[in-house]
């Protein structure tokens, strides 16, 4: 077994990877096909050779510390650099690919995350795409469920997002900035117009995703959080959402990036105010991103371009 100088070893990291993913010692020795026991001393052994420790353990299983957090994203990293050299120097075939996204509700990530799997070179892979709510994005990057999370800044919201953000050891990179447009249904009369007007959409229902018990303003997935609505839905999913801007007229308020192989039912008409959306992707400050991940920001930024956008970063 490799070992360098710090006495760490890859079947540590990889027991300690496993673990961490299972958040379960007992299920992270059965995934391996290695005893609990020993898998148990091994995480023992690892978080003495560190002199910290890296995982709470509880009748439920394991969650990591701060730190843990960390080892977790370096440990990956290494991993994977073994595994690219054993690749190219040892002809071994791709191994699993794994990568955890969590974002609003954007037909963008969905078209960037298909464009990542299909060029994928791996035999095997295990990706998860999260459309969740906006504080569960936050807490899915934070502790790791998903290494890289999706959402929008502006004004109202940067506050109290950005400070969220810096309380979970998180960073903001700015993807681009977007036009509000409304999203409604190709069959709706106002998708004819080049613009829209609030006063255009106050008979409208308006379509909103919900956030859960955290209902504050600032979580809100849309901008013009706080304006009245005569008529409000709150909505859990993106299938839901079109569904009822079909069969109720109703409208959401979005970056004005629709996928027309995705969702060919919507159309995107600019909405006539001032506010702007700027869509940036969270990852943690102190761990470098995986290849992978790497990968899909690639297939977000070509995706973004396509529709003309000027990509920030």
């Amino acid at each position: 077994m490799v070992q360098g100088a710090s006495g760490l070893t890859l079947q540590q990291l990889r027991y300690f990877i496993a673990v961490a993913t299972e958040g379960s010692i007992s299920a992270a020795a059965d995934l391996l096909y290695v005893a609990q026991p020993s898998m148990s001393a091994a995480m023992k052994e690892l978080e003495s050779r560190v002199g910290r420790a890296l995982l709470v353990r509880s009748a439920r299983g394991v969650t990591l510390t701060i730190e843990g957090s960390e080892f977790l994203g370096y440990a990956r990293q290494v991993l994977e650099q073994v595994e690219l050299l054993e690749q190219r120097y040892l002809d071994r075939p791709p191994s699993r690919r794994l990568l955890g996204i969590s974002t609003q509700h954007y037909s963008f990530s969905v078209d960037a995350f298909v464009r990542m799997v299909q060029a994928s070179e791996a035999g095997e892979y295990e990706f998860s795409l999260r459309e969740t709510r906006t504080e569960e994005i936050i807490e899915d990057v934070r502790t790791l469920r998903s290494e890289i999370g999706i959402l929008y800044l502006n004004d109202f919201n940067r506050k109290v997002i950005e400070k969220l953000l810096r309380e979970s050891r998180l960073v903001f990179h700015p993807l681009f900035l977007a036009e509000p447009h409304i999203f409604i249904s190709r069959s709706n009369p106002l998708s004819a117009a080049q613009r829209v007007t609030l006063a255009d959409l106050e008979d409208l229902p308006r379509l909103t995703f919900d956030q859960g018990a955290n209902s504050s303003f600032y979580f809100a997935e849309e901008i013009l959080s706080t304006l009245s609505s005569k008529r409000a839905i709150r909505v859990s999913d993106r299938a839901t959402i079109f569904n009822l801007m079909i069969g109720l007229g109703g409208y959401t308020i979005s970056t004005g990036i629709v996928s027309d192989e995705l969702d060919p039912s919507i159309v995107a008409i600019p909405l006539d105010v001032e506010e702007r959306i700027e869509i940036g992707w969270i990852d943690h400050a102190a761990i470098p991103l995986t290849e992978q991940a790497q990968r899909y920001l690639a297939e977000v930024r070509s995706v973004v371009s396509d529709f003309g956008v000027q990509v920030l970063g």
